[in-house]
């Protein structure tokens, strides 16, 4: 369920108020409803499994706090100045979309970069918000695009000096917007939270989840979660499918440590994961959050009856209906192997 007293509490942002209720904002970007949960019953016996939903927000996505926080930071540094700063930034959908968003109502242009895996909804968006958009065809050393992504980003970075790169992978602002904001939140609205769970793709959500945590919640057991083909925990690359989690590439803003676990999941198991939740709940979720409902289950028989696991939910299956969510997309990738009883199934 959504906790009605979460939904009927005014937020108290830096948007305006009228007659002291109604909040009133005066850009897009300010509009991250950060407290808005989902409980998920009798998904795995004995345990609370809450959803924090991100997706409430005009970006449509958690990558708007990530937006806000790479861009204030290059203005902040005094590197990003009018009218002559250009913006370029690599992204599989989402955090694009959120820097379409930041970009059009700051006024700076935007170029992103991008791959085949992206959806074409995806794409679609982020011009009509006015960004250049390049999609990259042809695939890494480690069966992605990250690299050729960012290969094309420095070519260009020779090619036009006014180019300003955000760099979501290497600026520590990406993880201090989930410190200070997605962190700090679930944590002052659940109280209690025995496990965390979290799907990585650039990582700036696990660690800033990992410094706060570990400085305000120690009991709390993070596991980070990521999909067969990524290279972030060190495992063989191959060719991925689902956007939005995993890489070809190791951030530079992650340090592997044992303050954290890790699980990696299957493609197909994410898949089945979603059109399950789907079925059973009445929600559309993301492959990220599919992944990481994946591993809450894998995990299961080690975490103690009774205890209260949220996952963070980067966005919704909206964006997924002519991927995860389509049988000949799924077929043209896994042949006709991939049953969704071969997959997850709530325990």
């Amino acid at each position: 369920m959504i906790f009605p007293s979460i939904l009927a509490r005014p937020c108290t942002c830096i948007a305006s108020h009228i007659g002291g209720s109604l909040p009133i904002y005066s850009a897009a970007s300010e509009i991250v409803l950060d407290d808005i949960f989902m409980r998920l019953p009798d998904f795995v016996t004995d345990m609370d499994v809450f959803l924090k939903l991100e997706a409430f927000n005009p970006a449509g996505s958690l990558k708007l706090k990530t937006a806000v926080g790479l861009v204030d930071s290059v203005l902040s540094a005094g590197i990003l100045t009018r009218p002559h700063g250009r913006l370029i930034e690599s992204s599989s959908g989402n955090l694009g979309i959120a820097l379409s968003v930041v970009a059009a109502e700051r006024g700076f242009p935007l170029t992103i970069v991008t791959d085949l895996n992206a959806n074409r909804q995806a794409i679609q968006t982020m011009e009509v918000l006015g960004t250049e958009v390049v999609v990259i065809d042809r695939r890494d050393q480690n069966g992605g695009y990250l690299q050729q992504r960012i290969a094309y980003i420095q070519r260009e970075l020779e090619r036009d000096l006014r180019l300003i790169w955000l760099n979501q992978y290497a600026d520590l602002a990406n993880a201090h917007a989930h410190r200070d904001r997605t962190a700090r939140n679930a944590h002052a609205e659940l109280g209690t939270i025995d496990v965390l769970v979290v799907g990585v793709g650039s990582t700036g959500t696990l660690m800033g989840c990992l410094e706060y945590f570990g400085e305000h919640s120690l009991h709390t057991r993070i596991v980070a979660v990521d999909i067969e083909g990524s290279v972030t925990f060190g495992g063989a690359p191959a060719p991925r499918h689902i956007p939005g989690i995993g890489s070809s590439r190791r951030p530079e803003i992650f340090t592997d440590s044992d303050a954290f676990d890790k699980v990696l999941v299957g493609e197909p198991d994410t898949i089945a994961m979603c059109r399950q939740v789907a079925r059973k709940y009445g929600l559309l979720i993301g492959g990220s959050t599919g992944s990481a409902l994946t591993a809450v289950q894998q995990i299961s028989k080690s975490i103690a009856p009774g205890s209260r696991v949220v996952v963070i939910s980067p966005d919704l299956g909206d964006r997924y209906l002519d991927s995860i969510y389509s049988d000949d997309w799924i077929k043209s990738r896994y042949g006709d192997t991939f049953t969704e009883a071969s997959g997850s199934s709530f325990v």
